[in-house]
C-alpha cells in the first residue's frame, strides 16, 4: 500500500514572512548541530538578524537543496557570478 504524503499546515506571523536581509553568514559547527549566523554588515557594525541550529543530517539535505535551486535558477537566467568579498571588512560569507 502507498503512503500518501502527509500535508503539514505552517503558520507564520506577517514579520516572519517578510523575511531578514543578510549579506554575511558564519557557520559553526560541533559533532550534534551546525550552527548558522546570518549577519547585515554594514563596516564598522553589523547586526546578527537571525541563527538556525539543526542537525549534520538536515544541515546535508539543505546544502543539496540549495545545490538544486542554483542549477534550476542558473538554467533559467544564466551563471550567477559570485560576488567578491568585502574588502578589508573581515565579514562575508566564512566557516568557522
Amino acid at each position: 500500500m502507498e503512503q500518501q504524503p502527509q500535508q503539514i499546515q505552517i503558520k507564520a506571523s506577517d514579520a516572519d514572512l517578510r523575511g531578514v536581509y543578510a549579506n554575511g553568514v558564519q557557520v559553526q559547527h560541533t559533532k550534534e548541530e551546525f550552527c548558522m549566523d546570518f549577519l547585515n554588515v554594514f563596516a564598522p557594525a553589523g547586526t546578527l538578524n537571525a541563527r538556525v541550529i539543526t542537525s549534520p543530517g538536515h544541515f546535508k539535505r539543505l546544502i543539496r537543496a540549495m545545490q538544486e535551486n542554483v542549477a534550476l535558477y542558473e538554467k533559467s537566467f544564466g551563471v550567477i557570478e559570485e560576488a567578491a568579498p568585502a574588502q578589508g571588512s573581515g565579514f562575508g560569507f566564512e566557516t568557522k
